[in-house]
């Protein structure tokens, strides 16, 4: 797929999103406790860049992700729920399968140097 830039629009909508779906920042930066989610975050970001997705597709599928666990009374991060929302999506658009997920995960928890745990990419 080629890569497209981020055009002024999607980039806005991305620094914009507000209430419960805005990005952690402190003073003005955005704010990432874990090497695993800065890479989460640049993943999605990255592939709305090359076309695989919309951001409104994203938008949507964080949101719908965190009005879930907010009902189950789920205390995930917001970079957890970040990281469900992308697998969701890449899983709906055949990018890959919750099989390969899981085997990825797993492997990749076995070989953590981060301090990311069960959630490096």
């Amino acid at each position: 797929m080629p890569y497209r830039r981020m055009d002024a629009t999607s980039r806005q909508q991305i620094t914009d999103m507000q209430g419960e779906m805005a990005l952690p920042r402190q003073n003005g930066e955005l704010v990432f406790a874990t090497p695993w989610e800065a890479r989460a975050f640049g993943l999605a970001v990255a592939l709305q860049e090359s076309g695989v997705y919309e951001w409104r597709e994203f938008s949507a599928a964080l949101s719908t992700e965190i009005a879930r666990v907010e009902r189950a009374g789920n205390t995930s991060t917001y970079y957890e729920r970040w990281l469900l929302s992308l697998e969701k999506l890449l899983v709906a658009n055949n990018l890959v399968t919750p099989s390969e997920i899981s085997d990825r995960m797993a492997s990749h928890a076995t070989h953590d140097d981060h301090g990311g745990g069960d959630h490096e990419l």
